[in-house]
Formats: C-alpha cells, structure tokens, sequence
C-alpha cells in the first residue's frame, strides 16, 4: 500500500483531464467553422458527438474495471500514447455532405477528427476515481466527479473569453498536445501512486461486504434522470437562440451551468443541494411554464430565467442521482449509464426533435421530463397547517380554477404581459405552488400554465403549413392584415416581408429598398457592368432581392438551406422569386464552399447575405473566405456585404481586409423604417468593396463625410480600428467588436 491515498494527485489529474476534454470541443468547433457555419444545431450535433465519445470513453473505463490496477494501468498509458498520433488536432478531410445530409455528416467529421483523443481523455473521470478508491483510505471517491466537472468548467469558459482572442488555431492546437502530454504524465504519475496497491477483486465478483448489482430498474431510474437534464441543456440553448434572444456566445451558457450542477451535486455541500432539490419544483413552474413562448419578443429577463431554471433543475436532478449512487465497487457502471442518459437526452433533443417537430416542442417536452423525474417535497404543506384529513377534493377544485385562468390568460395572450393576463397568469403559478406535492395535479398545472403564456399562439403558427424546420433553424410564415404584410421570422430575427397589397406586392422590403446600399448597387448594375451584368447573391431569405434583376441580367443564388428555397418558391408564401426571378438557378450547399467551384471572374456584383439570426457567418469574413469571392469576381467587380446586426459592430473586420488587400471600401448606413415599428423597410449598414477606386467612385459618386452617413444614398468610408488584426481561418476572435452595451441590454 502506498504510503498515501495522494488525493492530490488524483484531483490534479482528473481536472487536468476535465479542462481539456471541455477545452478542445469549442477549440473543433471553431476549425469546422468554414466548413459548417455556425448554425444552433451544428453546435448541437456537435455536443451529440461529445456526448457519445464520453459515452464511449466511460464504457472503456467500465470495462477495464475487471482487471487488477496494474493492468488497467498497463493498457490505459498505452492506449494515450497510441492516441497520441492524432496530435496535433485538426479536421479530417472528408467529402462535404450532400444537402440535406449535415446531420449525419457533422459527427462522421468530427469523430474522424479528434474521436480517438476524446475517447481515451474522457475516461479520466471514472477511470482515476477507480484507482483513488483502490486505496482503502481514500474516502468517497465520487466527490472527485466535482473536481471533473470543475475542471470542465473551466476549460469552457476559458475558451471564448482567454484562447481564442489571444492565439491562433495552430498555437491553440499545439498547446493543446502540451497539455495532453502533461495528463499523460499525471496518469502514469496515479498509476505509480497505486501500483502496489491491494489487488482490487475481478469485476462482477461477489464482493463480502459489498453492494449486490444494482437492479435493472434502478439502472433505468439513473438513465432517465441523467438524460433529463442533458437534453434540457441543449433544448434551452435552441429555445433561447431560436425564439428568446439570439444572444452571441449563447451556447456557452448553457453548457457551463449544466456543468456547474454536476460540482454541486456530487460535493458534500448537503444543505445547498437540500435548497436546490426544495425550491426546483417552484422554479420549473414559473419558468417552464414559459417554455411554449415563440412571440420572437423575447427580452434578456426571459433567456435569464429560462438559464436558472436549467441550472437549478439539473443541480436538482443531479443530486437526486448522487443520493442514488450504488457503492464504489460499481462506481464506473453508474458513470457508464449516467453517459448514456446524456446520450439519449442529447440524441433527442439534437436528432430526433428536427425530424418530429416544426418547433421546439423538445423544450416543453422535457420541461414536463424534469416535472415527472424531480423529487417534489411540499414548498406551502398547507394540508397540514388547515389539518385536511383528505386534500383530494381541493387539490381537483384547485386544477379547476387553473384551467378558467389558463382558458382566459389565452383568450387574452397577444404576445405581451399586461395587467390582466399577468393576474390569470399569477393564478396559475399560485395554484401550482399548492399543488407541487400531488404530481398526478403538479403536472397538468403546468401544462395549463405553458398553453396560457403563449402556448396556444405557438401551437397555432405551427398548422397550415405556415411553419418549417430544418438543420439550420426554425422558420415561421405569419400574416399582418392590419398592416397588409406577410413576414418570414427565422427565430428572433426578421427574415423576409412582403406586402399583401397588390399596388406594392413586388416592392423591396426590410434591409433592400432602393435606399439601401443592396438596391443602390442593383439599381446602378445596368450602369456598371452593362445589360447582361452577371449577378451573385448568398442568401435567399424570402427572396426580396430577385426582383431587382432586370431582362438580360444573369443571375445565381446561393442557399445553404433547402426549406429557405421551399419556402422562397412556394407561390403560395411569397411571390417575389415566382414573380420576378423564376427561372433564376438556386445552389443549394455551403456559399464558400460553392463559390469556390465557379469559374475565375465570373461575377461583376456579389452580394453576402448570409447572416442566421444574429450569429456571425465568421467563417464567410475571413482572409481567406474573401480571397475566394475575389476570385469570384471580374477584376472590376463589387462585393457587398450585409452586416446589420445587433450586437457586434463588424466594420473593422471588413477595414481591416479592405486595407490589408489595398482594395476600396465604402458602408451606406440606411435609416429607413427606423420611426416606424411596422414599417416594411428596415434600417441597414451594407458594406462595398472594390479593388479600384475607379469602380468605388462609379458606384458611390464619391464618399461624403462620415456625419452625412443617414443622407439619401451617401456613402461613407469605413471606419477603422487601431491595431485591429484581421480575420483569418486560423485566427479570429469575436469579442473584440461585441457591443457590450447591446448584450446587456437585450434587444434593440
């Protein structure tokens, strides 16, 4: 026996280990970027991945248990070397997909990229709290999984906010394969600690004083409850991108807080896990009864209390899983099938939901999950305060009185909270509060609860086929008589309008009118390139921007995503593209990737439309993303870009390049619609860029001062940045052009 337990050690590695393993999956995501975008649901293929690989990993711990430590020690230290040879990390070359195909193509990238790495490092967790435990006088070994997700925490966090602003992608590889020959360092280091310790029995031996196998329904038990709250962690990062607020770096919220409760549950802070386990159920209500809300109005106080329900439920959630905890000899098991459950939480809410649903129903779905599974002890016992003998009667006269608020909060529901409904609403969550003791009663209270706040409005959008969803979002058709408008909503963000009045039917609308720097570069095409101007557009949207091409013109569209192209032709939604355009040739894929195959100078005007919500295609403002347009391009050509947005200010990013290339670079800052909230226009910043002045001055007429920017048709110089360093695939960093004032704020 070693002189020691060297719980040190144990912990060094283990969050070593967890720092890595959360360390390398944004550090992935972010070299995939060109050749995936940056779509919700990519990350949650992503995180599907992981959750699999982690399965895996646990799986491969569970099944080394059978030998003596030695010998687990033996074949562990040379499995890392063997994965080793995948280091540095970098992306497979694999064929792009097929459209329609991203979802299965995405983990066959990324498992062929870094799968070996992430399976052998994810068994550190389970596998180094074996070994801890090998020593009699180690104590629990399950406050170590604390230290792991600790440690995971930090890696994710540590990423957007310290490794991707200050190093590149080959700097941020290798350190990377530092830190993994450290781990490897560490393990042999625990492997010494306990190699001549006591011979532990073979797995599945009778052990004397030992806990039998825990019963498969136990087992079942421990499944659902870990699923529960995985798939809860990737159903609120979609439901807040999608319909609250699609708030940048959103997704690391999420996933850290989700961590977070796993620290908590398996600590031995039993007071503070007590406090979660009693104030969940109050707060699932009142949150999730909220999760059916899609009004696209969504406010920073909304994605905050949807992310403390998370939090709060998972911690719960967890706690009550390590109160189930079997004894340490059966330690990797209950890991292998508390990954599972992560697996199937993620396999739903990241495969099964795009493909059953037209909208986040997973979010809901699992929101009465975590109602069925949580311990559910009396917050107001208010039986026994009045002493009722049989509280039956008053708990169904109670789910009564909820149904009348539910049916009028509904009747009322315009996508806003007014003294009413707010009322209707608080009847609700009270009678939820008394009931949370009978789930028979707490979880149709719920469900009330869910259809009044804006429940039947969402399930309502979604008939008639006026609702779609993809790989790449959810998009919703709906219709403004009062204002004779027809608006496609991509989640919170604007995505295309028409006006229904026959007069203005084909009239550009929202950030394309003839104001805008879009309509003035397209009004002017005959102008510059002549009649048969060849025309490039990435981005389909409803299709607005077709009924600017004029007879001789040629023209092609780049679309990543089918359903926009669906719903862009369906006569039956919008009629700009059937109307004006219709025989206009649609590519369907990935614009860089689809640019790139176009023969050299085919363009004369290329117009980068690309944005999905208010996600950055970083991917598509890179050196080398434009080095591919300028090819693209007649040596005289134009490329436009859009870059409205609501919370990054991408000025620099395009000075930056136009400097670097020696080019000219122009925004127009459009005002339109700005004074008025259902107005069809919409205010726009559209960024042109040459590589003459000749062809900038042909377009602009000549730059005013930038205090002239909201003049009718003036265009601006850029402004630059100081010591901005210009994006790359290997470097790009989004923090430095956030709009902090616009974060904390919300929407605008």
């Amino acid at each position: 026996m070693t002189a020691t337990p060297r719980r040190w050690l144990f912990v060094l590695t283990i969050l070593v280990g967890s720092f890595l393993l959360f360390l390398v999956q944004p550090m992935v995501a972010r070299m995939v970027l060109p050749r995936l975008g940056g779509a919700p649901m990519v990350w949650n293929s992503a995180m599907l991945v992981y959750q699999a690989l982690l399965l895996g990993g646990y799986a491969y711990a569970h099944w080394l248990g059978r030998f003596a430590v030695r010998r687990q020690a033996a074949i562990h230290v040379a499995l890392l070397l063997a994965a080793a040879l995948w280091l540095p990390i970098g992306i497979a070359q694999i064929a792009p997909p097929a459209p329609g195909q991203e979802a299965l193509w995405v983990p066959l990238l990324l498992t062929a990229s870094i799968g070996p790495v992430f399976f052998v490092v994810a068994a550190q967790a389970p596998l180094m709290q074996r070994w801890f435990a090998a020593d009699s006088r180690a104590g629990d070994p399950y406050i170590l999984y604390a230290a792991s997700n600790l440690g995971s925490f930090a890696g994710l966090i540590s990423y957007p906010a310290l490794v991707e602003p200050t190093l590149p992608l080959a700097a941020q590889s290798l350190g990377w394969a530092g830190g993994y020959a450290l781990l490897f360092l560490l393990v042999v280091a625990s492997a010494a600690a306990r190699w001549r310790g006591a011979v532990e029995a073979p797995h599945g031996a009778p052990a004397a004083a030992g806990e039998p196998r825990p019963a498969l329904g136990r087992q079942i038990h421990w499944l659902l409850i870990a699923a529960v709250p995985s798939g809860l962690m990737l159903s609120t990062t979609t439901h807040l991108t999608t319909d609250i607020v699609a708030m940048p770096l959103l997704w690391v919220l999420p996933l850290g807080l989700y961590l977070l409760s796993f620290v908590i549950a398996f600590s031995n802070l039993d007071g503070l896990k007590q406090t979660f386990a009693t104030i969940a159920p109050a707060v699932l209500l009142i949150a999730g009864g909220q999760a059916l809300l899609s009004t696209g109005g969504g406010t920073m106080l909304v994605a905050l209390i949807s992310l403390v329900m998370l939090f709060v439920v998972s911690t719960a959630l967890h706690g009550y899983l390590h109160h189930l905890r079997p004894a340490p000899q059966h330690l990797t098991l209950f890991y292998l099938i508390m990954s599972a459950g992560g697996v199937l939480g993620g396999a739903f809410a990241a495969l099964a939901a795009p493909l059953l649903f037209n909208w986040v129903y997973e979010h809901p779905v699992l929101v009465l999950a975590a109602a069925a599974l949580l311990p559910l002890p009396a917050l107001l016992p208010w039986d026994q305060w009045l002493k009722v003998a049989r509280p039956v009667p008053y708990v169904a006269a109670m789910i009564l009185l909820a149904a009348f608020a539910c049916w009028h909060l509904a009747s009322d529901w315009d996508g806003t909270f007014d003294g009413t409904n707010a009322l209707w609403a608080g009847a609700i969550v009270a009678v939820g509060l008394l009931v949370i003791a009978w789930r028979w009663a707490y979880i149709p209270v719920m469900i009330l609860l869910m259809l009044g706040v804006g429940g039947i409005d969402t399930l309502e959008k979604g008939e008639h086929g006026m609702r779609v969803r993809s790989y790449f979002g959810v998009y919703t058709v709906t219709d403004d008589p009062a204002h004779q408008q027809r608006r496609l909503a991509h989640g919170t963000t604007l995505h295309g309008l028409q006006r229904t009045d026959a007069a203005h039917r084909l009239d550009p609308t929202t950030y394309y009118g003839h104001q805008s720097g879009v309509g003035l570069t397209l009004d002017a095409a005959d102008r510059l390139a002549g009649p048969n101007a060849s025309v490039g557009i990435v981005g389909l949207g409803a299709g607005t921007l077709s009924c600017y091409r004029q007879p001789g013109q040629r023209w092609t569209i780049f679309e990543i995503d089918p359903a926009m192209v669906d719903i862009a032709r369906d006569p039956g939604k919008f009629t700009f593209l059937s109307r004006c355009a219709g025989d206009t040739p649609i590519v369907i894929g990935d614009a860089r990737l689809e640019i790139a195959k176009q023969p050299p100078g085919r363009f004369d005007i290329l117009v980068i439309d690309a944005f999905s919500s208010d996600a950055i295609p970083l991917h598509l403002l890179t050196k080398e993303a434009v080095g591919i347009y300028a090819r693209a391009l007649k040596p005289d050509g134009i490329l436009l870009i859009h870059i409205s947005n609501r919370f990054f200010d991408l000025e620099p990013v395009l000075a930056a390049e136009a400097k670097a290339r020696g080019w000219s670079a122009a925004i127009r800052m459009d005002p339109s619609g700005q004074d008025d909230e259902f107005s069809a226009l919409t205010g726009s910043n559209w960024v042109a860029l040459t590589a003459t002045s000749d062809r900038m001055r042909q377009l602009t007429g000549g730059l005013r001062p930038r205090d002239k920017a909201q003049e009718d048709g003036a265009w601006v110089p850029l402004e630059e940045r100081p010591h901005f360093d210009r994006w790359t695939d290997d470097y790009a960093s989004t923090l430095p052009v956030l709009l902090w004032n616009h974060l904390i704020g919300g929407r605008e």
